[in-house]
């Protein structure tokens, strides 16, 4: 069964949290997939259904669909995984979310 994790992190960190989190699926996440979120949430808006930005990270060993919108005003950025498959990529996001959120 899918589960999903959500919480935020600070934009400044959003790079090298996708960048971990594909390594977790097996993913090779690019300068060209950065150009493409960095892109995509832009215009984005956490307090509006219709204001995220989502991005899947199609792995070799699972697919996670990353949502994410800013909030307005300032530098966080709320952040949902969904696709987690296994207890111990749960873990694994569960505690990159948690870290990216400290720092």
């Amino acid at each position: 069964m899918s589960k999903q994790i959500a919480g935020w992190i600070m934009y400044r960190n959003l790079r090298a949290f996708l960048e971990l989190l594909s390594r977790y699926v097996d993913y090779a996440f690019d300068d060209t997939d950065w150009e493409t979120v960095e892109a995509g949430v832009r215009d984005t808006d956490d307090e509006k259904p219709d204001g995220w930005y989502s991005y899947p990270l199609a792995g070799t060993s699972a697919t996670l669909e990353v949502g994410l919108a800013r909030s307005v005003g300032s530098e966080v950025m709320s952040v949902s995984v969904t696709g987690i498959e296994t207890p111990e990529l749960h873990l694994r996001a569960d505690t990159l979310l948690s870290a990216f959120a400290s720092i």
